[in-house]
């Protein structure tokens, strides 16, 4: 029995066929790109709009952020946290460990009980907090009013 070595009229060939792997690579980086903004947000919550506001803390690592989805679900710093936990956090963030500031930024979704938000206002004013900012967003369209904020937006490279 003879084997052919240069011909290539057999029907073997030695080159692997890449078209399903990257058929199911093309897959999953779409899949990863629609799921990774949804990851990285870490809850939603629709904040009340204003036309007055100064930019967003959250950009800031220093910065604690308490949020509220719709559901009533707690978030501190985008991770999610039992309703009885956030009692225990904050006095360990204010009280536990020395800070400079005792500022909590509340970010709660514009269609929550306000009850729920005066709820955790008042466990963050008995576990160490002196200062609750809450985080709305600016109205489309509008600007702010305020003498000096306009400035400021444009020197933090805004519009």
């Amino acid at each position: 029995m003879a084997m052919s070595s240069g011909s290539t009229a057999s029907g073997v060939q030695s080159s692997p066929n890449v078209t399903p792997m990257v058929d199911v690579m093309l897959v999953l980086l779409i899949i990863f790109m629609v799921v990774a903004p949804a990851l990285l947000s870490g809850f939603t919550a629709e904040p009340p709009q204003a036309v007055n506001i100064k930019d967003h803390p959250e950009q800031d690592q220093t910065d604690q952020v308490l949020g509220i989805d719709a559901s009533g679900n707690y978030y501190l710093n985008k991770k999610p946290i039992r309703p009885a936990d956030v009692a225990p956090a904050l006095h360990n963030i204010y009280v536990a460990t020395p800070r400079d500031d005792h500022v909590l930024y509340i970010k709660a979704d514009k269609n929550l009980a306000y009850s729920k938000v005066l709820d955790v206002m008042d466990i963050a004013m008995h576990n160490g907090v002196a200062v609750v900012a809450m985080i709305g967003e600016q109205k489309p369209g509008t600007s702010s009013t305020v003498k000096g904020d306009v400035i400021e937006h444009n020197a933090l490279g805004g519009p």
